[in-house]
């Protein structure tokens, strides 16, 4: 588990093309202190440290990982919000982040509101019901509050306000439209969908 809050900005150091993708992540992260088997999240993705050094660690990324996620995130130089998993007692900062990404979306546009930013995103159908305005989202690993929901022929667009110190610890400041990001809806949309699913048997 995870709660949205990223604590490092991470490279892509190299990819090996295996019967999975390997990757070696720079990372800020003292890794004597990361156990290998340990999960961190990659712009939102759970993976497995399965090799680690000083200022790196390395983990493999299945065809279904890649096939689910924000196409070119898995490239050399590419930045990544990391997050290792929470540890029982710690602040839940953000909301409840699984690390398993449902979706990926498409920045429509970029503006700047103040010294904050609003990026306006656009989900397809199948996500729309999860998101709602008030409620939580993950973008790239990053825990938002949604602003703003509108659906339209197009599919559902949903805006995020980004303060000046979620541009700077995270990839989320360098975003453009054009841009193909990773989601999780909030995990309890997906069980509140789901029981209502059920009862309307």
């Amino acid at each position: 588990m995870f709660t949205g809050i990223i604590s490092d900005i991470g490279t892509i150091r190299s990819i090996e093309h295996r019967g999975d993708l390997r990757a070696v992540v720079a990372t800020a992260y003292d890794t004597s202190g990361v156990d290998l088997g340990a999960s961190i999240s990659c712009s939102g993705v759970c993976l497995t440290v399965i090799d680690k050094g000083p200022g790196w660690f390395t983990v493999d990324i299945s065809g279904e990982t890649v096939s689910r996620t924000a196409q070119g995130q898995w490239s050399e130089g590419r930045k990544l919000n990391l997050e290792r998993a929470m540890k029982l007692g710690d602040e839940l900062g953000g909301h409840i982040v699984t690390g398993h990404v449902d979706g990926v979306a498409e920045v429509v546009r970029v503006e700047p509101s103040g010294d904050s930013k609003t990026i306006a995103f656009r989900v397809a159908r199948d996500l729309a019901p999860y998101i709602a305005a008030k409620g939580s989202v993950t973008v790239d690993g990053v825990s938002l509050t949604v602003n703003m929901v509108s659906d339209g022929a197009e599919g559902t667009e949903f805006t995020v306000n980004l303060i000046p110190h979620t541009q700077a610890v995270t990839t989320l400041g360098a975003i453009e439209a054009g841009q193909a990001v990773n989601i999780e809806i909030d995990v309890l949309a997906r069980y509140l969908s789901r029981m209502r699913s059920l009862l309307e048997k």
